[in-house]
């Protein structure tokens, strides 16, 4: 029988839950973030109920600065890049706060350049430029949310130092601790893939745009924008092993295979963090 603290979690979460889907849309801020709102806080802790009842890394500890500045940073790379319906928006919201798993999507290739050529538009040039410039707003937000990761690193690791020779600290202490580090580290390693994703999604969309309405001058403009956003991609390859992904359930579980680059690339893999 699950214990207490659980059951208390999940009648919560049945409870919160029917009315998020109904009205779960984002509070958009600025800089491609959510907005500090009581909405989206009430979403973003609905999401780690739901989270912790699945056993996914989720802690009651307190964010810091760095940690909070790290998941408003993470905001764009977990939400749609281009134009999307309310639906669509909200399932994207609810899967960004954890309230749904964040492995229950496949990727969707196509689904970027739907949406770019989506809606009316007077000259295939502005999706063009609407590629490029999503690409290079990527691209700048990368070398921050880097940073942060890294001081969100080096204070974590601080913190499981810390924890063998405290006297004061019981198991759930420990283990809330141990359950942030891999919450931090899962967030940054979702990111990381997304990011990577991301370069894929534009990739077809361009190539499909020169198909279809070709214009040399804008193609070469955003081939440029995308080659920018898949350096700046490259500064989150050291913050985590390359099997982070893996370790943290991001892969969409009906295809293993398609995210780990082929079938000969699957195998067992330990978790990020030990449960505690």
């Amino acid at each position: 029988m699950p214990p207490a603290r659980s059951l208390g979690r999940l009648r919560r979460i049945a409870a919160i839950t029917p009315s998020l889907i109904l009205v779960g849309c984002v509070q958009e801020g600025d800089f491609g973030r959510a907005a500090p709102s009581a909405w989206n806080r009430l979403v973003d802790t609905t999401g780690s109920l739901a989270a912790s009842a699945r056993e996914e890394p989720s802690s009651d500890f307190a964010l810091t600065d760095d940690e909070r500045v790290l998941r408003d940073r993470a905001f764009r790379f977990l939400m749609p890049a281009a134009g999307y319906d309310v639906f669509t928006g909200v399932l994207a919201n609810l899967t960004r706060s954890r309230v749904l798993p964040p492995d229950w999507r496949s990727d969707d290739p196509e689904a970027y350049h739907r949406g770019l050529v989506g809606g009316p538009f007077r000259s295939p040039v502005s999706r063009y430029r609407q590629l490029g410039e999503d690409a290079s707003a990527d691209a700048r937000l990368i070398p921050s949310f880097a940073a942060t990761a890294l001081r969100v690193r080096d204070a974590d690791a601080l913190r499981l130092r810390g924890l063998p020779s405290a006297k004061t600290l019981n198991d759930d202490d420990v283990r809330q601790a141990a359950m942030r580090v891999a919450e931090n580290r899962c967030l940054v390693a979702w990111v990381r893939l997304e990011a990577g994703l991301r370069v894929s999604r534009y990739r077809y969309a361009l190539e499909h745009l020169v198909a279809e309405v070709p214009e040399a001058a804008e193609a070469v403009s955003a081939e440029r924008s995308l080659g920018f956003l898949d350096g700046r991609r490259a500064l989150l390859d050291p913050l985590l092993p390359r099997d982070a992904e893996a370790r943290c359930g991001l892969f969409p579980t009906e295809r293993p295979e398609a995210a780990l680059g082929g079938a000969s690339a699957i195998r067992p893999v330990a978790p990020l963090m030990r449960k505690y």
